[in-house]
């Protein structure tokens, strides 16, 4: 075992199962309030039924002929990120809305962006299909691919322990040291990515995880990376391992 990889897993257990006392496995959803409880578990009132019934009428018109078994395709989102290369590129971090915006050029020729409708309705279609999965993001098999997981891996854990921003707070400081504790007119829950996208009630509309991360790098007053930048997609492959085993929530609502 090399000196990187011995590094990246000491790293990741030490960080993993010795932080702070008050630190649980539990899906943000247990922090809502009863009101918004009621509101995700409502399979009519839920807003996010909007875009998985738009998400329905893509995957009929421009996935099934190549994907017909909808169970199959999103265990994706419990596996994701993972490493990818396109032909002729090196292999990089995607994540799911990456892989629906690759499929919608294929079939389309159209380059779309993260937060585009269709993308956000597909993401969220296939995320409500994978309700109730064990989330499993494996380490590549690869060599190469191997070195450069666990390079992201701590690029990842490095970003969510970094004081940064005019606040000078790191991810830790909110979402290890102080769950539970109210933050404006949210509860801090622990960071695990257990249900996305998201419909938040600040947005009035849905968003995938680089917007709710973009969000708390803005919240702390740092520098916004763009979004399918690497070190999202780094956070979040770091975010989505320290969730392996946890079942995934669907898409989920936030205030």
């Amino acid at each position: 075992m090399n000196i990187l990889k011995c590094f990246s897993v000491l790293f990741f257990i030490v960080f993993s199962y010795h932080l702070p006392a008050q630190v649980i496995r539990q899906s943000g959803n247990q922090f809502l309030s009863p009101e918004m409880l009621k509101l995700q578990n409502d399979p009519n009132g839920n807003p996010t039924v909007l875009w998985i019934d738009q998400g329905q009428e893509l995957w009929n018109a421009n996935c099934v002929k190549c994907h017909q078994e909808i169970k199959e395709l999103a265990s994706a989102v419990v596996r994701y990120p993972i490493l990818k290369s396109k032909l002729g590129q090196a292999s990089k971090v995607w994540n799911i809305e990456d892989q629906i915006i690759d499929c919608f050029g294929k079939i389309s020729q159209e380059s779309l962006s993260t937060e585009h409708q269709n993308v956000l309705a597909l993401s969220i279609f296939l995320s409500d299909a994978a309700k109730g999965m064990p989330i499993h993001v494996d380490e590549p098999n690869i060599k190469k691919d191997k070195q450069l997981w666990q390079e992201q891996m701590i690029q990842g854990a490095a970003i969510y322990t970094r004081r940064q921003g005019r606040l000078n707070l790191s991810c830790t400081q909110c979402h290890d040291q102080n769950i539970g504790k109210n933050l404006r007119s949210d509860i801090v829950s622990p960071a695990y990515l257990t249900g996305f996208p998201i419909y938040r009630q600040s947005w009035q509309t849905v968003g995938s995880i680089d917007r709710r991360l973009r969000a708390c790098y803005s919240g702390v007053q740092a520098t916004v990376p763009s979004t399918q930048s690497s070190e999202l997609r780094a956070l979040e492959l770091f975010l989505k391992k320290r969730s392996d085993g946890m079942l995934w929530d669907g898409p989920s609502i936030r205030r």
